[in-house]
């Protein structure tokens, strides 16, 4: 073979054996490097996501809290009853409110936000349903058809309430006698049970019980000869 021939035959030859192997040892060193970097800042990464997900859903918990009980009103279960239908405890509340959404008519609806536990875990949950008088005034003895379950917030955070009178005395679980509270505090809880964020909401409604107007005794024939009195004086 000619001197020519043999070097275009090296030149069209493409890699060796020994060139081939130290690409490959080269492609090797740069994936082991770039998959340790990936590892070193992937769970980082992935736990910032948490938080950040967890964060925009205690906020979204909060302002709905917020807005539902700031929009409370003071309706009696009953025709019988003075009471408002207001029931709270640390973990519950059941309470009156104007109708929410595009496809609910006008009217009131009975709001309940409680702490349930599904296969998910224990988790906080708002359900409604149509005012309707209680026969007892006890929601949790008369049957409520409740609907629309939305989970606000999931374990391993968790929520309670407190409320205030007038006073501005705390308690854990509100009596049922005494009308509306005036603030519902809400504290936000971590997985291991502390107190991380405490915020509350006013109640916008008058917290008392609506004073009937006051009736006449007088006679609507009275009431007609004192206008026609009043006009001939003008």
């Amino acid at each position: 073979m000619s001197p020519s021939l043999v070097r275009m035959w090296r030149s069209n030859a493409g890699f060796t054996m020994f060139e081939a192997l130290v690409a490959l040892a080269l492609m090797g060193l740069l994936l082991g490097v770039l998959a340790s970097v990936t590892g070193g800042w992937l769970p980082p990464w992935n736990r910032g996501l948490l938080q950040t997900q967890r964060n925009e859903q205690v906020t979204i918990a909060l302002d709905r809290l917020a807005a539902d009980l700031s929009a409370a009103e003071f309706v009696t279960p009953n025709r019988d009853s003075t009471a408002a239908l207001f029931r709270g405890d640390e973990s519950s509340i059941v309470f009156v409110r104007s109708a929410l959404g595009p496809n609910n008519r006008p009217g009131l609806e009975i709001v309940r936000i409680a702490e349930t536990a599904d296969r998910n875990g224990r988790a906080l949950v708002r359900a409604q349903a149509p005012f309707v008088l209680l026969p007892t005034g006890d929601p949790a003895v008369d049957p409520i058809p409740f609907r629309d379950p939305v989970v606000l917030l999931r374990a391993p955070l968790r929520i309670t309430f407190a409320y205030a009178g007038p006073r501005g005395d705390w308690f854990a679980n509100w009596p049922a006698w005494a009308g509306l509270p005036t603030t519902v505090r809400f504290d936000l809880h971590d997985a291991e049970g502390a107190i991380v964020l405490s915020t509350a909401t006013r109640v916008r409604a008058n917290t008392a019980a609506p004073q009937s107007e006051p009736v006449s005794d007088a006679r609507p024939a009275d009431s007609q000869a004192a206008n026609s009195n009043a006009i001939g004086v003008r």
